[in-house]
């Protein structure tokens, strides 16, 4: 069995989680849809009630809404708790969702998102007594003193690292793209391993290959423009569209649901152009661009965010920050699926070396976005 990534005195008993080991990495099984939009709840029998908000993209994004989202889902099915949940449309529905959760007499929030996390930090030093979670988010200096806020966080410039590697190893051109939804930390965290990959890749093997999109030492590439970056799907295919015609023939959309721009872009391409995923195990939760996906970039947020209600829910929540990593299966890539066949063997092997370098230690990760540990 897999080990409880955020550990409680009651939770060996309370939650059976996935092993590393099993058919799918943790944080591959995308949820099944919410409801659209509004809030609902369902009765659990313990009468401890766990609720969640989700940022704009909502709760079918094919990426970390709906990762999170099976959080909430798996520990009502497996604590017997109550739920209740709520889509945003836009950031000004933050505040006002993450109370309508407060006033749902909710005893835990769990929040979703970077963009979120202001509101969220208001909203749990105005209710004390509601304890809360945040997904993709920690300001440590502010943070610390709140004893009811637990940060979720995900070291993806380490899986992202072996993601950069792969598409170095795989691409034809010699020219790699990648592409994000804006210019925030846990974005910039997946392109500035993804880089850093594919330069060690080129160290190793006296390589040239070319990441189009994104300038680690600038900090600067590659973004989708207009109001909501991350709901744009035209914007991401436009953006996509491009880094094909500059040569890349492997892209890495860090954008939530405005990277399947980049999936229609790939299927299109007749095989021209394949894609790695974030967030979830693409082939699952964007199971129609399968044949075209190298692999993804996973975050265990379901397995966190269901650890965390249940600690709440047994009375051993604390707000520490957590930190998932290759080494506690917190992220890493998911299968290769469809191209298992495809990737060689020593590519696979030295995957396989790099993981274990990198948890040793003997790799460093370089970004200045990667939580503080």
């Amino acid at each position: 069995m897999k080990k409880s990534l955020i550990a409680g005195p009651a939770l060996a008993a309370a939650v059976i989680l996935t092993i590393a080991g099993c058919a799918e990495p943790p944080g591959a099984t995308p949820s099944s849809a919410a409801p659209g939009g509004g809030t609902s709840s369902s009765a659990g029998a313990s009468g401890f009630k766990a609720c969640m908000v989700s940022d704009a993209g909502g709760f079918d994004d094919k990426s970390f809404n709906q990762t999170s989202y099976k959080g909430l889902t798996d520990a009502k099915t497996e604590l017997g708790i109550e739920t209740g949940q709520v889509e945003s449309t836009n950031t000004a529905d933050f505040a006002k969702n993450i109370q309508s959760m407060v006033d749902a007499d909710c005893n835990m929030v769990v929040t979703v998102g970077f963009l979120l996390g202001d509101a969220t930090l208001a909203a749990a030093k105005q209710n004390p007594d509601v304890e809360f979670a945040i997904v993709d988010f920690n300001d440590p200096a502010k943070f610390a003193e709140v004893k009811n806020l637990k940060p979720l966080e995900f070291n993806t410039a380490e899986s992202s690292f072996l993601a950069g590697y792969l598409a170095a190893g795989m691409s034809q051109t010699k020219k790699v793209g990648t592409f994000g939804g804006a210019n925030i930390p846990t974005v910039t965290i997946f392109m500035d391993g993804y880089a850093q990959g594919v330069a060690y890749y080129n160290e190793q093997k006296k390589a040239s290959v070319q990441v189009i999109g994104w300038d680690a030492a600038k900090q600067d590439g590659q973004f989708v423009p207009g109001d909501k970056p991350f709901e744009n799907v035209a914007g991401g295919k436009q953006i996509a569209e491009n880094l094909s015609s500059q040569g890349a023939d492997i892209v890495f959309p860090v954008a939530g649901p405005s990277g399947e721009g980049a999936l229609q872009v790939a299927k299109a391409s007749g095989g021209k152009v394949n894609a790695i995923w974030v967030d979830t195990d693409g082939c699952i939760s964007a199971e129609a661009y399968c044949p075209n996906l190298l692999s993804s970039v996973y975050k265990a947020m379901d397995v966190a965010v269901k650890d965390s209600i249940a600690a709440a829910a047994d009375g051993s929540f604390n707000n520490e920050p957590y930190v998932g990593t290759l080494a506690n299966d917190g992220t890493g890539l998911s299968p290769f699926h469809e191209f298992d066949g495809k990737v060689p063997a020593e590519l696979k092997a030295e995957l396989d070396k790099l993981k274990a370098d990198i948890q040793a230690g003997t790799i460093k990760i370089e970004s200045k976005a990667q939580p503080k540990q």
